[in-house]
């Protein structure tokens, strides 16, 4: 496998899965990692019933034991071989030619990403509040279609009355990523 990426709970590597050798990324979960756990569950609990055209696929999960009796926890999802939406915004110097979006490109990726917002917020059976939305969350496939990835600081909420489960209560402070803001939100 080769190493793609790594964030605050783990590192991603891009892996071929099964006899036709399909390409998969595998984020492995630094169980060392206070809070990497609890990003484990909330990313299987949002991820196993929905679907949609614009949120990464999740194919597998695993909760085991590794060789040196530690618990390990990847994730297993589809490829998305155009990277994220970070590395297009802000190509290294190397690769501005290469990674330059059109107007149209990025009114897409847009509109890609508010569909999965609606779908999340509005049309789930139990709406889902992503809560580390940034563009290292935002993947693009081969046709540069939009998928929110990262769900692992998500809160599930209680249609009624629109509060997070009680589960989901026992951290308390700021979520998502510390040093992101995204543009507009600084006056």
């Amino acid at each position: 496998m080769n190493l793609i990426g790594s964030g605050n709970f783990g590192t991603v590597y891009k892996g071929k899965l099964g006899l036709d050798e399909v390409s998969v990324t595998v984020k492995v979960l630094n169980m060392k990692k206070k809070g990497a756990s609890r990003s484990f569950i909330a990313e299987c609990q949002v991820l196993r019933n929905i679907q949609h055209r614009n949120l990464v696929d999740i194919l597998t999960a695993c909760s085991s034991i590794d060789f040196g009796g530690q618990d390990f926890k990847p994730l297993v999802y589809e490829f998305m071989p155009n990277g994220n939406l970070d590395i297009w915004l802000h190509p290294e110097d190397g690769l501005k030619q290469l990674r330059n979006l059109s107007l149209i490109q990025r009114v897409n990726i847009a509109i890609d990403v508010a569909s999965a917002l609606l779908y999340l917020h509005h049309e789930c059976h139990i709406p889902i509040i992503h809560c580390d939305l940034k563009p290292s969350n935002i993947l693009l496939n081969d046709e540069l279609t939009a998928h929110i990835s990262d769900f692992g600081l998500a809160r599930l909420l209680s249609k009624s009355n629109k509060h997070a489960f009680p589960s989901q209560l026992s951290s308390t402070g700021i979520k998502g990523t510390i040093g992101y803001a995204g543009p507009g939100t600084i006056s």
